[in-house]
C-alpha cells in the first residue's frame, strides 16, 4: 500500500510515517508545506528508505495536489494538515480557516477526482482517513462543578460544541469530509483523538514549553488555577492507533482515540517538575534550587475548556487497539528524550518562537 501523508513533518503525522517506514512494508509519500511548526528533522531516522517520498507543498495548491496524484498514486490519505494550536487561533483565526477548513476541501476535491479514476478494484479498498481532535465537542463537566462529572465521556456520537477558533475550523473540516462520503460516495474515516505527547513536539505546547522553561529557569505559566483536565496520549501510541484505522478500520466509521490518562494540567506540571529534578536537577549555583518554584499563575486562556476525555472503547472493541504507555512511562520517554535532544529545539525554533504567551487577549 501507498500512503499519502499529509501534515507529515508536522508533530503527529512524523511519528505515523516513521511507525509505517519502521514496521510496516507500506510506502509514504510526505506532503508537507513546512510551516513553522513543521521539520523534516522529525524524519531524519527514515529519510533514506526508498519507500519514503517528499513532496513540499501545500494542500491548498489543487494543481500541485493533482499533480502528486498522478506521479504518486496513492492507495490511502491521511490527512494530519492542520495549524493545530488554540492560542495561536485567538490571535489570527483566518490561517486556521485557510488550512483547516479550505485546504481540507480542496484536498477532497483533489482526492475524488483521483479516486473516480480509479479501477473499480482499487477504488473499493481506497480510504480518506481524517484526523481530527475531541476538541471539536467542546467541555465535559468537571468534578469541581459536578459530583457525577467522571461517568460523562466523549464518545463517537457527542454533539460538537466547539469553544476555539481551532476547533470550530477542525470541526467545519470534520462536518466536509462526512458530506462528501454522504454525497459523492468517497470512502472516508475519522479519527478524533484527545491530547498528544512525546518526541518531536514543537515547544508551544504544554510538555515540552514547561520543560524549556524549567531547564532555562524561566517561569513555568498555569492558566487560571491550572485545574483544566485533558486526556494525555503517547505519540507512539496514537500513531500505531491510526495505522490501525486506516488498514483496517471500516469506511464511514468513526473512532475516538484516547489515553486513559486524565490529568489536571496542574498535575502534568508538578509530574514534569519532579522528574526533571530527578534526571537534570538545577546547578548548585542556579537561583532556583527546585522547579516547582518556578510555576506562575497567569490569566486564564479566553473560552478555555475545563475537561475533555475520550471514550476509547469502540476502537479497542473493534479493532484491538489500546495505548501501551501509561502516563508516568509516556512522560518519563518523553522529558528523557528532550534532555538528550535539546539541539532539537534549538533548530526548530530557529527565531521563529520565543516561547512567548499567544492568545492573550
Amino acid at each position: 500500500m501507498k500512503v499519502l501523508v499529509t501534515g507529515g513533518a508536522g508533530f503527529i503525522g512524523s511519528a505515523v510515517i516513521r511507525f509505517i517506514i519502521e514496521n510496516t512494508s507500506d510506502s509514504v509519500v510526505n506532503v508537507d508545506k513546512l510551516t513553522y511548526a513543521g521539520s523534516l528533522e522529525n524524519l531524519r531516522d527514515i529519510d533514506g528508505s526508498d519507500r519514503y517520498f517528499f513532496e513540499q507543498v501545500d494542500i491548498c495548491d489543487r494543481a500541485e495536489m493533482a499533480r502528486i496524484f498522478t506521479r504518486h498514486c496513492p492507495d490511502a490519505i491521511m490527512h494530519l494538515a492542520a495549524e493545530s494550536h488554540v492560542d495561536r487561533s485567538i490571535d489570527s483565526p483566518a490561517a486556521f480557516i485557510e488550512t483547516n477548513i479550505i485546504g481540507t476541501y480542496l484536498l477532497l476535491e483533489a482526492t475524488r477526482s483521483y479516486w473516480h479514476e480509479l479501477s473499480p478494484e482499487r477504488k473499493e479498498a481506497f480510504r480518506f482517513h481524517h484526523v481530527s481532535t475531541d476538541e471539536v465537542f467542546g467541555d465535559l463537566p468537571h468534578p469541581a462543578d459536578s459530583e457525577d462529572a467522571e461517568q460523562y465521556l466523549f464518545t463517537e456520537a457527542t454533539a460538537y460544541a466547539p469553544s476555539s477558533p481551532y476547533s470550530a475550523s477542525k470541526a467545519g473540516s470534520d462536518h466536509l469530509v462526512r458530506a462528501w462520503m454522504r454525497t459523492f460516495g468517497l470512502p472516508v474515516m475519522v479519527t478524533n483523538c484527545s491530547n498528544n505527547y512525546g518526541p518531536h513536539h514543537f515547544p508551544e505546547k504544554l510538555i515540552p514549553l514547561m520543560i524549556l522553561n524549567a531547564l532555562e529557569g524561566k517561569p513555568l505559566p498555569v492558566y487560571g488555577n491550572g485545574d483544566q483536565i485533558r486526556d494525555w496520549l503517547y505519540v507512539e501510541d496514537h500513531a500505531r492507533a491510526l495505522y490501525k484505522v486506516l488498514s483496517e478500520g471500516k469506511a464511514g466509521h468513526t473512532y475516538n482515540i484516547g489515553g486513559h490518562n486524565q490529568k489536571q494540567n496542574i498535575e502534568v506540571i508538578n509530574t514534569l517538575c519532579d522528574l526533571l529534578q530527578e534526571l537534570a536537577p538545577p546547578a548548585p549555583e542556579s537561583e532556583v534550587r527546585e522547579y516547582r518554584k518556578l510555576i506562575t499563575y497567569v490569566q486564564d486562556r479566553p473560552g478555555h475548556d475545563r475537561r475533555y476525555a475520550i471514550d476509547a472503547s469502540k476502537i479497542q472493541r473493534e479493532l484491538g487497539w489500546r495505548p501501551a504507555e501509561s502516563f508516568d512511562s509516556g512522560l518519563r520517554k518523553t522529558v528523557e528524550w528532550y534532555l538528550d535532544n535539546l539541539d532539537w529545539c534549538q533548530r526548530v525554533l530557529d527565531g521563529k518562537y520565543q516561547r512567548e504567551r499567544l492568545g492573550n487577549t
